[in-house]
Formats: structure tokens, C-alpha cells, sequence
């Protein structure tokens, strides 16, 4: 097979999420980002953390890889910029894993953020102890391939679930999930979780001292 030119469908130039935006979400779980957005950006809930601690905060390089293959993982790693969060969607092909020590070691090295992966990865213990955030489908043991010749994408979108991800985006991830939110939206997004955990840490006083949640929301 005739190898691939990989610079044809890599795009290096992406533009981020301010950097005082990302370090603003560190602070706002997943799930009051989501809320926040309306409801939005919320990856597949089979996507989850290697390790329960685990947490990611940063912006999106996307990899669109064939499936089975991991080669496009290595080059985005080389690409990616400290405070990336590499977003992979492995074209349905699952039960591999694609990703483990070696890469993990990699990209500790270069300063990126994390992994989140439409696919299994393996070294789960490994892993844990680099404390390196890897957000997975799960663990598998099968090997992946290096083929020249298939085709995939760098910061080109990517669909995870019924999520559209773009280069530049903001990820958050913990314990309950991942969620993706629009780089033209993040600000806006993250205050606005900001102050839903304030207001909900009112409300938790509030049932402290006696009121119910009926009464709190007029529920009836």
C-alpha cells in the first residue's frame, strides 16, 4: 500500500481556550459544566477514568485514527502543546488498546494534560502510578498496528457519541465523566459553573438548617 502523506491531514495551527479559562474550570466538575452549557458536550458515559482520582482540565488536539491503529496517537503526541488533552476517536474499533506506558511516559514528558479515548487502552496500574489522567472505554490487552498507508486526521472534528469535538475546545474530566465544551463558549460556560456551585452550596446550607428541597424550588 502506497504510504500517506500525514502532513496533508494534520493541522498544526489551532486556537485554544484562553489559559485563564482552563485554569477557571479546573475548579467546576464536569457535570456543572454540562448544566451550565444547557445540557451540552457530554461524551459517552462508558468513557471513564483509568484511576478514580484522575481529573483533566485543558484544550482539545482531536485524532481521528484508523481503527486498530495507533500511529496517529504517537504523531499527535509529538504535536501537541503542555496543557493538551488529546480527544481520540478510534473509528468504532474498540477493543484494542491503544495506548499504554510508553505513551503515557511520552506525553508526561511533553506536559500534556491528558487523554480522552473513544477506545480501550492497557498498563491500567502503570498508568495509575505515572499519574498521567487517561479517560478510556476501558482496558484491553489486544495489540495495535502501524500502517503508513491509512489515512486520519489531526485537529480536524471529531464525533464521540452524539458530541462534536473541534481542536481547541475545552475538556473537562473527573470522576462522573467527560464533557466538551466549544472554545467560543468556554468563558461564558465556566462562570456561569462557577456560580451554579455557589448558588448550590447555598442551597445545601439552606436544607442544613432545615428547608426542603420543595420549598427551596417550589416544587409541588
Amino acid at each position: 500500500m502506497k504510504e500517506h502523506d500525514s502532513a496533508t491531514t494534520i493541522r498544526t495551527a489551532i486556537e485554544r481556550v484562553e489559559a485563564s479559562v482552563v485554569e477557571a474550570a479546573r475548579s467546576v466538575p464536569a457535570a456543572t459544566l454540562h448544566e451550565a452549557g444547557g445540557k451540552i458536550g457530554a461524551l459517552p458515559a462508558a468513557i471513564k477514568p483509568v484511576a478514580p482520582d484522575f481529573r483533566i482540565c485543558g484544550t482539545a488536539v482531536t485524532v481521528h485514527s484508523p481503527g486498530g491503529d495507533n500511529l496517529w496517537l504517537h504523531r499527535a503526541i509529538a504535536l501537541a502543546q503542555p496543557g493538551d488533552v488529546l480527544v481520540v476517536y478510534t473509528n468504532g474499533v474498540y477493543e484494542h488498546g491503544y495506548w499504554g506506558e510508553v505513551m503515557t511516559t511520552a506525553a508526561k514528558v511533553r506536559g500534556l494534560a491528558g487523554l480522552v479515548i473513544d477506545g480501550a487502552v492497557r498498563d491500567a496500574d502503570l498508568l495509575e502510578s505515572i499519574g498521567f489522567p487517561v479517560f478510556s472505554r476501558g482496558l484491553s490487552i489486544r495489540g495495535t498496528g502501524k500502517d503508513y498507508g491509512a489515512i486520519g486526521w489531526i485537529n480536524e472534528p471529531v464525533r464521540i457519541g452524539n458530541v462534536t469535538v473541534c481542536a481547541g475546545d475545552l475538556i473537562v474530566g473527573d470522576r462522573d465523566g467527560v464533557v466538551a465544551i466549544p472554545r467560543a463558549r468556554a468563558a461564558e460556560v465556566v462562570a456561569r459553573g462557577a456560580q451554579r456551585e455557589a448558588d448550590e452550596a447555598t442551597i445545601c446550607k439552606r436544607i442544613e438548617t432545615g428547608e426542603t428541597t420543595m420549598q427551596i424550588y417550589n416544587f409541588h
